[in-house]
Order: structure tokens, then sequence, then C-alpha cells
């Protein structure tokens, strides 16, 4: 679900010196000499053009840029060395007189020398490349070039190191030139309608969007009925006394540790027959609380209302009356921790968060390419070398560096969950009612438990045994197939005709099923992936064999793999997941019943018949579509936004906020299509009479997100958007009607009343800031809108609890309080409502 690059520079050397009457036997390189050159070599990547007037044959679109080395002055460049670099999209030519390029594998490319040339002292060389599709943000240039001389350890060169914004806190990459051109740079193609969100067009969006409604129901997400009877306040300072009927005091610990306890006033809590699952009734008065509650997870959900309402009013409460239940049945989140590893202490955040927003399914994406990020007994190799990335091109004791990866084995992208890891992440999600779905993908998307096996095969075979060796293989040797991923890779696919194949996938299950009783959790769901399968079979003769004696195509066996895997999860008492893609090509009549799919078709891309065609299948459907669910998407169209494009130019707060999981085409009303034009949604495949839409979850794939802070950034706020959406059924979504499409505009979404939950959503945001700072949660902080009319500044923000602050020069900052006479240019920024961190800042100047 993503692409990237590198380059490499091989045989640097001075060019020839005149040749003495005797040669000179050649200097033996010194790893000083290395690490000197590592430190001091200046390396630049500038993004050209992202429309240049032709590309080459065979590419519909490219792009142009160019990488800049520099040879310091003083320095030896005589050592041989390559340099390896990470490159978002796949290259297809490099244009210049020193250097020739090669692929290595995956978005690591190779830059060498070419035969005859050589470096001069204190020289800067460019290269120019030209590759597929656009780069339209700075923050798709992978970090952490490496040198590789031989016989030397490897060094990252440091030019290429990313830095931290003293400011935000937030991951920089110096070595990337900043993105200005708009005319070459904001779009990828003629027809693209997108413009940059400048601070004038942020300014006309919060304007047209409106300021926040002061806050009466601070809840969220919002509750389907809430009220402030008459009556006498609460006085809860004293603390609350707990007494709890049918519903165990341990299930509920973790919603009542928000809570003053310890004092008088009574807090009754009762399980009461006749609710919706997770639903409540919350009744503040008469000097008392009460809840009574479907199960557990509902009486939790009240307690976390009642929570937030004290954050908005303090511990003095208005009589207060809320009857709730959730939309949907399945809330979730994906973190993708394969592709860059995330902490413990940052999944044990994530889970408080999720709680307290009603959120009950976390989605561990944790065995891809890039990685594989849990222990799992009897095959130690699996985390050995797969939750380990360095330079070590044979990959005999890590996977290679991809993704921009620091090589150093303690770099915060490596590590691994160990088996006590995984087990207390287990009992904090179950303790918050928190069901955890483990992934790991496959049959493609596999290459780091692919490359794993075959390091633990030949380890295997060099002590003698054979049968233990080929006991998890998951590659035929004699397999001649040529095949490139979406990420390019030409090794990343399990054979699927091995028995090997399906003895490591039921150790795998019955290692993950282990883990789970042992923490008194049962596994319950597992998400095999399924998805962007490339194929590793037609030149493979084991599966020739199968094709032979079965009759199935090359196509049929990636299906079949699916149907196998799942009927043996079921067997298990286990509902298989997976990506819709893959789960789509699979014959129902083969599936178990209980199945889960994940549609990540977008709105304009078909993924509104993929959804409707597997819900009238009777899947479990969960909506996890780009167009408002993927979090690694940019919240916004600004070449400084980090996040992927592929799929989205922009997914900020306000779209996930709009979004109606119970009408897909309707979104076609509020959301254009990737090129920012206004294109009908139709409804080609309609939603069976008694089929619906089971859930909704985020994504956060980690290709760009290398820090724990990036996961707070690229999630929240717009997390509490999607919590939203899962919850409640909004006013503005009108009831589906089979077959009838919408394009932008349609009256048939009422916008008024979207603006107007809008403004009770940023207001009720406002509360929840104060609480996420205090939870440590590094959430994104828009840059202020502002415009300069008639010499005076006008600035607005997102969020009104994230006040402005704007600076003339060099000038102190000062609080932006209204319209203000400046001259020249203004730099602006918000802060977060403690005043401890800020967002990017942005600058205006007057256009008048």
């Amino acid at each position: 679900m993503a692409m990237w690059v590198t380059i490499a520079l091989a045989g640097l050397a001075m060019e020839a010196a005149p040749k003495p009457s005797a040669p000179a036997p050649a200097p033996v390189p010194a790893q000083a000499d290395l690490d000197r050159l590592a430190a001091t070599l200046g390396y630049r990547f500038t993004i050209l053009n992202n429309r240049p007037a032709s590309c080459p044959a065979g590419l519909a679109r490219c792009f142009e840029s160019d990488i800049a080395i520099t040879v310091p002055t003083g320095t030896d460049p005589t050592l041989p060395v390559e340099i390896r670099y990470g490159f978002v999209n796949p290259v297809a030519v490099v244009t210049s007189d020193v250097f020739a390029t090669r692929p290595i594998k995956g978005d690591v490319n190779a830059l060498s020398l070419k035969p005859g040339q050589a470096l001069r002292a204190g020289r800067t060389y460019h290269v120019r490349v030209v590759a597929a599709g656009a780069f339209l943000s700075r923050n798709h240039a992978m970090p952490n070039a490496i040198l590789y001389s031989p016989g030397l350890a490897p060094r990252v060169i440091a030019a290429t190191r990313p830095g931290t914004d003293p400011d935000t806190g937030l991951e920089t990459l110096p070595f990337v030139a900043p993105m200005t051109d708009a005319a070459a740079l904001a779009r990828g193609v003629a027809e693209d309608r997108t413009l940059w969100r400048t601070p004038d067009r942020a300014f006309a969006l919060h304007a047209e969007r409106g300021a926040a409604t002061p806050v009466d129901i601070a809840i969220l997400p919002k509750p389907a009925r809430a009220s402030h009877p008459a009556g006498r306040t609460v006085d809860l300072s004293g603390g609350l006394r707990i007494a709890t009927t049918g519903i165990a005091p341990g299930d509920v610990a973790a919603a009542l540790a928000g809570l003053p306890t310890g004092g008088a006033v009574p807090l009754t809590i009762r399980r009461q027959a006749g609710l919706a699952p997770e639903g409540y009734r919350l009744r503040v008065g008469d000097g008392a609380v009460q809840i009574d509650a479907a199960d557990a997870a509902g009486a939790s959900h009240a307690l976390r209302s009642l929570v937030q309402q004290i954050a908005a009013e303090g511990t003095t409460l208005r009589p207060l009356l809320v009857e709730d239940s959730p939309r949907l049945a399945f809330r979730g989140l994906m973190i993708d921790l394969a592709r860059n590893f995330h902490s413990k202490a940052e999944l044990l955040k994530l889970i408080e968060q999720m709680a307290a927003y009603k959120l009950n399914r976390l989605h561990l994406h944790l065995g891809d390419d890039e990685g594989w990020r849990l222990e799992i007994a009897g095959l130690p190799e699996l985390t050995e070398i797969g939750g380990y990335r360095c330079a070590d091109p044979t990959e005999t004791t890590c996977l290679s560096p991809q993704l921009g990866a620091d090589p150093a084995r303690d770099a915060p992208t490596n590590g691994y969950l160990t088996a006590s890891d995984y087990t207390e992440i287990l009992r904090a999600a179950a303790a918050r009612q928190i069901a955890v779905i483990p992934s790991f993908d496959m049959p493609g998307h596999s290459r780091a438990a692919i490359r794993a096996m075959e390091v633990r095969y030949h380890r295997l075979m060099t002590a003698g045994d054979r049968a233990a060796a080929e006991r998890f293989r998951l590659v035929d040797p004699a397999d001649t197939t040529r095949y490139v991923s979406v990420q390019n890779y030409d090794d990343n696919t399990l054979n699927v005709c091995l028995d090997s194949t399906y003895r490591f996938v039921d150790a795998v299950i019955d290692g993950v099923a282990a883990l789970h009783r042992a923490a008194g959790v049962p596994l319950t769901t597992y998400h095999i992936g399924g998805d962007e399968t490339a194929g590793a079979w037609t030149g493979s003769p084991a599966c020739q064999a199968v094709m032979a004696r079965t009759g199935q195509s090359a196509k049929q066996l990636g299906a079949g793999f699916i149907e196998r895997v799942s009927g043996d999860l079921a067997k298990r008492g286990i509902r298989v997941a997976g990506w819709s893609d893959g789960m789509g090509h699979t014959d129902p009549a083969r599936m178990p019943a209980a199945v889960q799919t994940n549609i990540w078709g977008g709105l304009h891309t078909g993924g509104v018949a993929e959804a409707h065609a597997q819900a009238n299948r009777g899947w479990r459907t969960v909506l996890s579509m780009p167009d408002a669910g993927y979090f690694d998407m940019p919240y916004a169209a600004d070449p400084d936004e980090t996040g992927y494009t592929w799929a989205s130019r922009g997914v900020d707060t306000f779209q996930a906020f709009g979004f109606m999981p119970g009408n897909l085409p309707a979104n076609g009303a509020l959301i254009p299509d990737i090129l920012a034009r206004p294109t009908a949604v139709s409804d080609s495949v309609p939603l069976a009479p008694g089929r619906a839409i089971t859930g909704l979850q985020a994504q956060l794939w980690s290709e760009t997100v290398r820090r724990d802070m990036q996961v707070d950034y690229m999630l929240f706020p717009r997390l509490l958007a999607l919590a939203e959406r899962g919850w409640t059924t909004p006013a503005w979504e009108p009831a589906y009607v089979p077959g009838a499409s919408y394009a932008l505009g349609d009256p048939r979404v009422d916008r008024a009343a979207l603006l107007a939950g809008w403004r009770d959503f940023a207001g009720r945001v406002g509360v929840q800031l104060t609480t996420l700072d205090r939870a440590g949660v590094t959430y994104r902080l828009a840059p202020p809108g502002a415009r300069i009319v008639g010499g005076r500044l006008e600035a607005n923000s997102e969020f009104a609890a994230t006040p402005i602050e704007y600076r003339m020069g060099d000038a102190a900052w000062r609080r932006y309080a209204g319209p203000v006479a400046v001259s020249g240019a203004v730099t602006l920024r918000t802060r977060t409502p403690d005043g401890r961190r800020a967002s990017r800042s942005v600058t205006v100047r007057a256009t008048d």
C-alpha cells in the first residue's frame, strides 16, 4: 500500500593523478576513512517537477528530482563506496555523467560510479532521477542513506539523518529541499484541481465551517440522547462511593480510575436487561449518580462519559440524563508495527485513549515485508531476523534497511513485542472491553517471514538436519516465477503449494492462540491479510503439479490459500479476517460462515460496490476506506504534511467527521475524487435487504511514521471524529436508497446540519484537547488560517481551544486576539491549550 526508492554510490575515487614510474601499492581502506566520509558528505534531495513535459515510455505519470552529492573540501574520496538510499516511487531513468544506478530491493536503490569516472574533493555532483507517479510531500523522502565499502562497517550519511523541530517536537528531514513552486509541484496531472492548503485557503475553510458551539453536553462521541433535567447540582469533589450489581468491579476498574472515589456520594452501577449491547443509562441528580448498563462495556462507557462531563463542568455537576448505545458494533483502530516498530508504552497509551472514546477493536498489524513484530514460540528467527533492520547486505543477521530505517539495532523503529509484552497488551485491552485482532499479512506481504525462515533453513541444513530445515520453509527453490509486488519486492510471497507453508501458518496461529490463553483472553479473530498478492506460482514445480491435478489456475491458487487457512481457523473456533481485495476473490461456498472483511477500496475506486457485495455475502463488513479512515494519508494537501498520497491528498478531521457509514454513495456529496473533481459516487451493487455494515476502522500504516509521537500526530484529533461516526448516526446522513448516486454538493445531504454538527463537535474537541494534553498525547495542531486585508491581519483556527500566536520578522511571539495592523510578512502558529507545544509555522503576506 505504498511505494519507495533507493540510491547507491559505488567506487568513489579521485580523478587519476599522473602515474609514478613504479606503481605504488593500493592503499588499504580504513574504517576511519569511511566514518569521516559519512560524517562530511553532502546530500540534498530536491523535487523539481511533478508535471514534466514528457515521461519515459510506459509511464503515464512521472516526476523529476535531483540528488546533489557534495564531496567536502579536504576529504580524500578514493575509498570505494556505494550509497544506498530509500526512494518512495519506482525509479525509471537516472541521468548522470558520473553515476550509474541499479535497484536493490523494495525501496532501496544504489548509485555507483560509471567506469572511468572519479570524484573530486570540493565538487557537487547532480543525479537527475525520473520516477513513476508524483512526489507530493517532502516527507515521502526516506532518511538514513548508507555508505557501504567492502570489508568495512557501513555507515549512515550524517546529512541524511532526520532532525527534530524544536517547536513541534516532530521529525524533520533537513536534507530535503523545500517545496514552494505550486505550479510545478502541487499537482501530478493537468486535470488535477488540488490546491495547497495555504493560510488564506485555511482561513476560508475555517470561516465557512464556523466557530465552535459553547459546550453544554461535553461527551464524545455524541450520545444518542442527553439532557440536563431540572434539579440541584451534585458535588463530587469529596469523592464517590461505588456499589455494583451484576457487574464485577474489576471489569470497570480502568474506567473508574478517572473519577474521584473514596467519598460519600453514591455511585451505583447495575446490569439492566433490555438495553442494547454496550448501551447504558446515566443519571446524575438528587445527590447521587446511577448507571444502568447492558454489560461491563456499557458501564465503562457510562463512566467515561461521566469523566468527560466533569472535565467540562468540574466536579460540581448539573443534573444529567444520558441514554446511549453505539450505532456500529465494531469500532476499531489498526496500528502497523511491521513497517516501523512502535513501543509497548505507545500501544498501552493508545488502548487507554481508545477506551476513553468508546472504540472496541485494536487491530495490530504485526507481520509484513519489512518486519515481524511478535515473538512466536519455536520460531525464534522470526524476531531475531525479522524484528530488526540493519546494514547487512546478506540479510543473515537482520533485514535490509527498507523505508529509510536507521540501521542501529537499538533504533526505535527496530524491535518486537515479547510474549510478556503481548500478554500485557491483551490484558490492558480486555480490562477496557477492547478485543485485540492480531494480523500477519499472507500470502503476499510476507518477506520478513520468508527471509527469517530461510535463515532458519540454512542454519539447520548446516547442522545436518534436513527434515527440520524443510519443515517451515516458505519458498520452492525451483520456482522460476518472476514477479514484482506493489512495493517493488520480487521475493515477498509464500508458496501456497507447499505443505511447509501451512505448517508454518499453523505454528503461528497456534503460537498466537497460546499467548491469548496465557493472558486469559481467548483469540476470537485472526487477520490473515490476503491483499496485494503478486503471486509466485506459475513457475513453481510444486504449484504446476497442483494445477495439473486440480485444474485450478494460478489465480485460484491464491484464493485457495485464503479458503484453506480460513477453514483451519474456523476449526479452532476463530473467525478469519482479511482485506477485501483478497477476500473478494474467494468462493463464498468454500469459506466459513464467520468471516470479517476490511473494505479498503476508495469511494471513487470501487469501494462502495466492494463493501456492499461482501456485506451481501453475510460477512462482517468493516469499513476501512482511505477517504475517511486511512490516517497515514496527510491531513491536508500541503507539501510539509506527513503521509502518503496514493489514496487521498488530504483526510482532515472535518472529512472524517462528515463520513456517512450507513449510506456510502452519499459520501460523494462531500468528498471529491483524488484529483479534487466532483465525481459522482454510484451504487452499482446495492446493499441487499437485511444486510448492513458492521463497523468502521481507522488505519495507521507506518511507512512514513518512525516515532511514537508521530503516531499520536497522525491519529489525533481525527480519530475522535471516526469514533463519533462509529457511535452516532449523523443528522445529515440521508436514508439509504438502493441504486442512488450522489455528486459533490448534492442537496440530499444537509450541509447546514453537517456544519451545525461540526461546530458542536469542535466545542467538545476543545474540552478533549486539554484531556489529551494531560495524557501526553501529541495530537496534531492545525496551523492557523490567516489573511491580510487592508493592512490588518485576520486569523482563525480549526479549534477555538488552540490559541493563535503571530510575529513580524524576528520579533517576539504575540497572542492573537483579533484583527490587528501588520506590515510585511507575518508568521503564525497555534498552541496547545496547555501552551507546551506549537504547530508548524505558516507565513502570510499582504496581497493588496
